[in-house]
């Protein structure tokens, strides 16, 4: 398994830069690095110096470079799809539509993006992966998938488990799926089966975003005040896909008392203006970034106190919104919903209290 960086920030503070100096950073420290751009136009390849592909290429010693792009990859998930489809169905149906044909539809390159880093991740060839990726709310949204789709899997399965269409068709399940695809499957365990591969990849996903030591991202700014404010709205953003961001690095500009105070819970690493291709300096400056585990956890729950602590910096109380449906917490703010599954300790508690505190939405049950 890799440690996978990324970099959340306004657009032209330099987040591709410090994702190439970090990478090569990481690759001077010995570990086999994977810079990863989204980025499909030259300006990639122009600012990192190489010309740069679809491919996995190495340009030095333990780091390897590659360029994104959605139509190559949506061509090899065809595939992928079309052989999970000749695995269950006895006559498969997708085997004249071809991957070349394809379009791509909005948000699809970001999923595509997500797989492909679950799959440079699988691998087992490199250490680290730095994604250089839109940074902004997009990127969180990405990121915070597993989450997302595990709960639309679980609630809605159970639905369609109980609605009186599932017991209706119930008993002809097994026949039925009989006669069309390569396995027979019951009314019991036909709404898990078909989901158990996903479910546990999803399980997967969501284990490592919440995790500092597989995922991390840092913010990174100018001494702009709009850079400063997105850095702080992207923080909060970060906390509701459970994603902790390690530090801030502020690029070109001298650390104030107003930075550390708008960014109070983290470090602030200054970097250097970079001059011609000397990547050496902004190399130097940067933090360790597999010190984010050091960092506020976006999530506490503490069984023995009731307590539920969600750490969402950047929002004061009239922007956060706390409703409670069955075993779930819902919190929504900056555009986003966070669904909270409880603990069985606390599963079926209510809240009894809820109050927000140097940055923290604290939750009594």
């Amino acid at each position: 398994m890799s440690f996978i960086l990324t970099f959340l920030g306004k657009g032209g503070t330099g987040k591709t830069t410090v994702a190439i100096a970090a990478a090569k950073q990481l690759a001077g420290l010995g570990d086999r690095v994977l810079l990863v751009s989204s980025d499909p136009s030259p300006v990639f390849s122009s600012i990192l110096g190489v010309e740069t592909t679809i491919e996995p290429q190495q340009i030095g010693a333990n780091l390897t470079v590659v360029q994104l792009k959605a139509t190559a990859l949506l061509e090899k998930s065809w595939e992928d799809v079309k052989e999970l489809e000749a695995k269950y169905l006895r006559s498969p149906t997708l085997k004249n539509v071809y991957g070349q044909e394809l379009g791509i539809l909005p948000g699809m390159d970001h999923a595509l993006a997500l797989n492909a880093l679950r799959e440079y991740d699988q691998s087992g060839k490199y250490d680290a992966i730095v994604y250089d990726g839109d940074g902004d709310l997009a990127t969180l949204r990405m990121l915070g998938t597993p989450d997302i789709l595990s709960w639309y899997i679980r609630r809605f399965r159970q639905i369609f488990a109980d609605s009186d269409i599932g017991k209706a068709i119930s008993p002809f399940i097994q026949p039925v799926t009989s006669a069309i695809l390569n396995v027979s499957w019951t009314a019991d365990n036909f709404a898990q089966e078909p989901t158990n591969e996903a479910n546990e990849m999803l399980s997967e996903g969501k284990k490592a975003v919440s995790d500092p030591s597989r995922v991390a991202a840092y913010l990174v700014t100018t001494d702009n005040e709009q850079a400063i404010a997105t850095a702080k709205y992207l923080w909060g953003g970060a906390q509701q896909i459970g994603l902790t961001v390690g530090g801030i690095i502020l690029n070109q500009g001298k650390v104030t008392e107003k930075i550390t105070e708008e960014f109070s819970h983290l470090s602030v690493t200054a970097l250097p203006e970079q001059k011609d291709d000397d990547w050496q300096p902004l190399r130097d400056s940067l933090p360790n970034f597999k010190q984010a585990a050091s960092a506020p956890k976006p999530i506490t729950i503490d069984t023995s106190k009731r307590q539920v602590k969600v750490f969402l910096p950047g929002f004061d109380k009239k922007q956060v919104k706390l409703t409670q449906y069955g075993p779930e917490l819902t919190i929504e703010a900056g555009d986003q919903r966070r669904n909270i599954f409880l603990p069985a300790p606390l599963t079926g508690q209510s809240v009894k209290g809820a109050k927000f505190q140097d940055g923290y939405l604290i939750i009594s049950l």
